[in-house]
């Protein structure tokens, strides 16, 4: 299992082409080699985003597109994934009026529509979940319904939002394993009795275990985020890159 890097993360530092080539050679500095491409502002061009992440040794393994995105210009989205030669199309989240049993139904019966042509274009199509998909209908919940409903479709598992939903995100891991080839590394802590995201291994979650379970899984690579984090961001990402290396995995 390989250590990479949520974009989101720097989010406020990708914002022009300028800022996101110093953000790509920070983290490459700081030891990263995999990234997943999420809510870069700049460059738009994807051959141009490509261009950028060559220049730094950096490898975009997925990307997180927006679900309408996915259904509505499934060839465009295609071709992005094939420049950028990522592995993976994530879908980060699904419009509000779906998270209800009849929608995680309807997105379930929309993703197989598309999920051959994903499959037959060399890439795979997966599902971030929040805490959102946790809440239960008729003794499931959403996550449940959305992905047996829809067994290709691939799991990545948010640490944070499934420990905040309730959930153990060891025991979701490996409920989907060999399904869920990347994980949202994200710690979860508190502060004046607010929950926090702090770099990893200064919260609360029990990594160990939670290492653990991706290695039975076979997962391929643990991407650290932080929505918001509680020091400087790329101190941040440096300090929980260094914490996951005690467990030998390597970025």
């Amino acid at each position: 299992m390989k250590i990479g890097l949520q974009l989101y993360t720097l989010r406020d530092f990708c914002k022009t082409v300028e800022d996101t080539k110093n953000t790509f050679k920070k983290i490459k500095e700081i030891g990263y080699n995999y990234v997943q491409i999420s809510a870069v502002s700049e460059p738009k061009d994807v051959k141009e985003l490509k261009k950028i992440l060559d220049d730094n040794g950096l490898c975009a393994i997925s990307t997180h597109t927006g679900y309408e995105r996915i259904i509505r210009e499934l060839e465009k989205v295609i071709e992005e994934h094939k420049i950028l030669n990522c592995e993976v199309i994530f879908c980060p989240a699904l419009p509000l009026e779906l998270h209800n049993k009849e929608g995680y139904l309807k997105a379930a019966e929309e993703f197989n529509k598309v999920i051959e042509k994903i499959k037959k274009s060399g890439l795979c199509l997966g599902y971030h979940n929040h805490a959102i998909e946790l809440e239960k209908y008729d003794g499931k919940t959403g996550l449940e319904i959305l992905l047996d409903n829809c067994p290709e479709l691939l799991a990545e598992i948010d640490t944070y939002w499934i420990q905040f939903g309730g959930g153990d995100p060891s025991f979701w891991i490996e409920k989907y394993k060999e399904r869920v080839s990347q994980v949202h590394f994200k710690d979860m802590g508190i502060i004046k009795n607010k929950q926090v995201m702090p770099p990893i291994g200064d919260g609360n979650l029990n990594w160990e275990r939670i290492i653990k379970s991706c290695k039975k899984s076979k997962v391929k690579y643990c991407l650290v985020e932080m929505d918001n984090p509680t020091i400087e961001p790329f101190s941040a990402i440096q300090k929980s890159l260094e914490y996951l290396k005690k467990f030998n995995l390597n970025p």
